[in-house]
């Protein structure tokens, strides 16, 4: 059931858990996730980057393709289909193609031009029936080109956006895109607790959820975390179960080179991970 993810984000900061947003890069990815969330009963949020919709050809692909599977496989569990770290272009570009909501990433502007790039999207986005994240506080490493050092949000800029009404912010706390370092110095909980009291409480969302440790997690979403990203885990899952399928020979045997098969285990690995974030995140059973 596609709907934008106002709602279902709302409903995770009251209950205190949050909604998984995981990254999309092809039909596999997608089926996996689909499928995961509609056995587990747990709201998901499916996000696309801009490199990723220029890979499968286009937004107007990617909504054809999410609308007609969850179709095909009744899917009753909220589903978002949500651009992720948007330009100021895709986030229109994402309107136009029919996706529930989009991210705009305006962090690397000065506040100023954050602030008046967002107010026009977020009249765009809720006159479609869209919801919109906006960022504060560039995220450590690199998203389709932007690169972040994981700066921690400042309050009073986080405050500027809230205010604009948008429906959830990304707040830099120090997180980082991709694999964390060994010198990583961790998620900045006191930051995080006064922005989310400095902006009436808003969801927030943390970025780069992959390698993030457990207990952090938890104290995350205790603190107003109502959404968390996973992507590079994904791809990292998928990678390896299919590193694995070949070595094993899996390809040799009984046309085990037939696509279909080939990339089964990575679909397989994926839905584990899926069940893995939706347990973490306390989402099972929440939709």
């Amino acid at each position: 059931m596609l709907v934008n993810a106002k709602e279902m984000l709302i409903k995770a900061r009251d209950g205190h858990y949050a909604v998984a947003q995981i990254n999309i890069n092809n039909l596999e990815w997608t089926k996996a996730v689909l499928t995961t969330a509609q056995e587990l009963g747990a709201p998901v949020i499916l996000g696309v980057s801009e490199g990723a919709g220029k890979y499968m050809t286009g937004f107007k692909t990617v909504t054809a393709m999410v609308r007609a599977m969850d179709e095909s496989l009744k899917i009753t569990v909220p589903i978002a289909l949500h651009l992720d770290h948007g330009t100021y272009d895709g986030c229109k570009k994402c309107v136009e193609a029919g996706f529930t909501s989009i991210m705009f990433d305006g962090s690397h502007f000065k506040i100023d031009e954050n602030v008046e790039k967002t107010t026009e999207l977020v009249r765009l986005a809720h006159d479609n029936g869209l919801s919109i994240e906006a960022e504060v506080g560039s995220i450590g490493g690199e998203e389709d080109g932007v690169v972040g050092a994981g700066e921690v949000a400042d309050v009073a800029e986080c405050q500027k956006i809230a205010a604009l009404g948008i429906d959830f912010l990304a707040a830099g706390i120090g997180n980082i895109h991709g694999v964390y370092p060994s010198n990583w110095k961790g998620l900045a909980f006191d930051a995080l607790e006064n922005i989310h009291k400095g902006t009436n409480e808003i969801p927030l969302v943390l970025h780069g959820g992959t390698g993030i440790p457990e207990e952090m997690i938890k104290k995350a979403i205790s603190l107003g975390v109502s959404k968390i990203n996973v992507n590079t885990e994904c791809q990292l899952t998928f990678a390896a179960a299919t590193r694995k399928y070949i070595e094993d020979g899996g390809d040799q045997k009984s046309k085990g080179f037939d696509p279909r098969k080939l990339l089964n285990p990575g679909y397989e690995a994926i839905k584990l991970t899926c069940k893995e974030k939706f347990e973490l995140f306390g989402s099972i059973g929440k939709a």
